[in-house]
């Protein structure tokens, strides 16, 4: 570890020099992508540097333990370089934690897309609190919201519903939240207090940059037509809905949020390039996806990763066997105990393969 701590100081120093050069300035997303790694190498190399100083405050304390007569002052010489040892391990391990490779598409924004699954307008309305939900985390991150597209089913529910998520981190937050959600409750409409199971799809696509994906006119058909449902007076009255068929992957992406057919068609491309960026990032990743199938963050749109039941209050993460007891506090966007947790249980399945 320590020669590998070596190598990532002196590249650091690289990184320091590369920054100051006038080249390097006016091209911005060379000095992006150099930003980042400096901030990621600077945090270790200033771990790397505390340890250091306490290895040398050890090797000073135990020659002072070793030439001291005194039982008394020993003793107390020798409870400080325990402290110390103490901070060495805690030290030693937080940099074991920071050398784990970090994701690059940890800080994307993402695309998420909420689609009512088994439960009919039960489920419908559990994807409208799920919405919900994540508009209240992210107000509570100080992220951005967008809405992009969404189908009502008249009851406050949605069938589908389409939102872009930007801010710090985003993807490395939110990005364990694929797959289905289930909810346990008594819907308002059931006269014998019968407790109702539904489910919601959720999926967390990380947004694509302009040169992540590249879409040829060629190979996509764009129909337009007249918007449904609730909205302004251009709804209904003018073809501003737009459908997008990308005719490799046989992909359609519908956007009909905006009354001008130019933003909804730019929405529908953005969900399209993002859906496609993340089928290119699952090939690459095919053989340790396999590998890792039942770990946290397989990705797997149908798998059931959640419950959240009502009338007792509880949720529970079936990946991480993880099961909380205030759910009431869940649903209003505290979500930090149940992300922190999931994240670091992918932090422990890497160290154990470091």
């Amino acid at each position: 570890m320590i020669e590998k701590l070596n190598l990532l100081a002196a590249r650091f120093k690289e990184v320091e020099e590369a920054l100051s050069l006038p080249e390097v300035m006016k091209d911005l997303q060379r000095y992006k992508e150099l930003m980042q790694e400096h901030a990621y190498l600077g945090e270790i190399v200033g771990e790397y540097g505390e340890l250091q100083k306490i290895q040398g405050e050890i090797a000073e304390t135990s020659g002072l333990a070793e030439a001291e007569t005194d039982p008394g002052m020993r003793e107390m010489i020798r409870e400080e370089l325990r402290r110390l040892e103490q901070a060495a391990i805690a030290r030693t391990e937080k940099l074991k934690a920071l050398l784990i490779p970090k994701d690059p598409l940890n800080e994307k924004d993402i695309i998420m897309e909420i689609r009512a699954g088994t439960g009919g307008d039960e489920a419908a309305l559990f994807a409208a609190d799920l919405y919900r939900m994540y508009c209240r985390y992210a107000e509570i991150k100080r992220w951005t919201l967008e809405l992009i597209n969404v189908s009502e089913i008249g009851l406050g529910g949605f069938k589908e519903i389409v939102f872009s998520i930007h801010g710090k981190a985003v993807y490395e937050n939110l990005r364990y939240e694929s797959g289905v959600h289930r909810v346990q409750r008594i819907p308002a409409t059931e006269s014998q207090g019968r407790l109702h199971t539904s489910a919601v799809t959720v999926a967390v696509l990380p947004e694509a940059e302009e040169t992540d994906i590249e879409i040829r006119p060629e190979d996509i058909k764009v129909d337009v037509f007249r918007s449904s449902g609730p909205g302004g007076q251009s709804v209904n009255t003018t073809d501003s809905a737009v459908r997008i068929t990308h005719l490799p992957t046989g992909m359609v992406v519908i956007c009909q949020d905006e009354k001008s057919q130019i933003k909804n068609k730019a929405k529908a491309l953005r969900v399209l390039k993002a859906r496609l960026f993340e089928a290119e990032e699952a090939k690459k990743n095919a053989l340790r996806a396999e590998a890792r199938k039942t770990q946290v963050g397989s990705g797997d749109r149908s798998e059931r990763i959640r419950t959240y039941n009502f009338p007792q209050n509880r949720l529970t993460d079936h990946r991480i066997n993880l099961t909380l007891y205030k759910l009431d506090q869940i649903i209003q966007g505290s979500l930090d105990e149940v992300l922190e947790a999931l994240k670091l249980s992918v932090q422990e399945q890497l160290l154990k393969e470091q």
